[in-house]
């Protein structure tokens, strides 16, 4: 009675295919495609199982019609490419056959999921004059979370106009630049919200340049918590100092504040300042030494407090910091101890 519907063609030959007849479910899919050609769900039903029959060519065919036709069949047809092509990058590329901006665009999410960075970056940068800033944003997090850490920051300075930006470098040390509540990547990351404390950057206070960082404290806040951080990408195997200047005003507290170093994969700790001064304090530069490990890509500069003896942790005060830095150390510079 109704012999064009193609669903009815497609629940016969599922019916078929159940019962091991796939001759026959081969059929039934014929003909819904015959009465449907232009309809992903009858080309995406067929090429699985001419995919499952080993009708490799046929199969991508029908899949990558299904894929162009319904955006929601992607993720699945890159996923069997991938699994066909047994992770090779470019021969997934050459199965899904990429036209356009937008399916470039999910396979470099996609290659970034599968810890492919190079070739992730390589397949954005094709897409990226159509890219959308919030698309460019979300996938360098997706980088930075896959710990693709090198291929993310050359993608970032070239979208902030930093080109000439080099690694192992405290990105605007002198707190010289806006401060951003939403930066992710490399640049000045700040605590968005905590009680009792308050982030701004103060031009009548400076150790160098025309601006500092103020931090003023105002009761309980939690001491695990950075208040201030940055990724920073470094050599492995290699020492480091970091400077910096510090001035506080009216500090009380039993949990003073310090400066971090962890490794940004591992999150093991590499080094430290130490605690900055009780009470007031004119500006003083502070420098600690440490070296990095035979796996280490990147780095989380932090500021951080110590732990009081006893909870809440409160502190009152102020605090001022400028002129960060990181200085790459030679043996001759600095001796390893025997």
């Amino acid at each position: 009675m109704r012999p064009k519907d193609d669903y009815l063609w497609l629940e016969l030959g599922n019916a078929r295919d159940e019962i091991g007849d796939t001759q026959g479910a081969l059929a039934a899919f014929n003909e819904a495609v015959r009465f449907a050609p232009y309809y992903a769900h009858t080309r995406w039903q067929r090429g699985n199982l001419l995919l499952r029959m080993g009708h490799y060519e046929q199969a991508i065919a029908d899949l990558r019609l299904a894929a162009l036709s319904n955006s929601n069949f992607l993720p699945n047809f890159m996923d069997l490419a991938w699994g066909l092509s047994r992770g090779d990058a470019k021969a997934t590329e050459q199965l899904l056959q990429i036209n356009d901006d937008r399916t470039r665009l999910t396979y470099a999410r996609f290659l970034a999921r599968h810890g492919k960075a190079q070739e992730a970056v390589e397949q954005f940068r094709l897409a990226q004059a159509s890219a959308l800033e919030e698309t460019r944003m979300d996938f360098l997090r997706q980088l930075i979370d896959a710990k693709a850490f090198r291929e993310a920051f050359n993608l970032w300075k070239g979208s902030v106009g930093a080109g000439n930006k080099t690694m192992s470098v405290v990105y605007d040390g002198g707190f010289e630049g806006q401060l951003s509540l939403d930066e992710e990547m490399f640049g000045w990351r700040l605590l968005r919200e905590q009680e009792g404390v308050t982030i701004s950057l103060d031009a009548t206070q400076q150790h160098s340049g025309t601006k500092s960082l103020r931090i003023q404290f105002n009761g309980n806040s939690n001491p695990n918590v950075p208040l201030l951080s940055q990724l920073i990408l470094v050599k492995p195997q290699q020492r480091y100092r970091v400077n910096f200047a510090a001035s506080t005003k009216d500090i009380v507290t039993g949990g003073l504040p310090f400066i971090s170093i962890k490794d940004a994969g591992a999150g093991q700790l590499l080094g430290r300042s130490s605690s900055f001064p009780q009470a007031t304090h004119p500006w003083q530069v502070l420098s600690f030494d440490f070296t990095t490990s035979p796996t280490t890509d990147a780095l989380i500069l932090s500021l951080q407090r110590n732990n009081c003896t006893s909870a809440p942790c409160p502190i009152f005060g102020f605090v001022w910091l400028d002129s960060f830095s990181i200085q790459e150390l030679s043996d001759a510079t600095h001796p390893l101890p025997k």
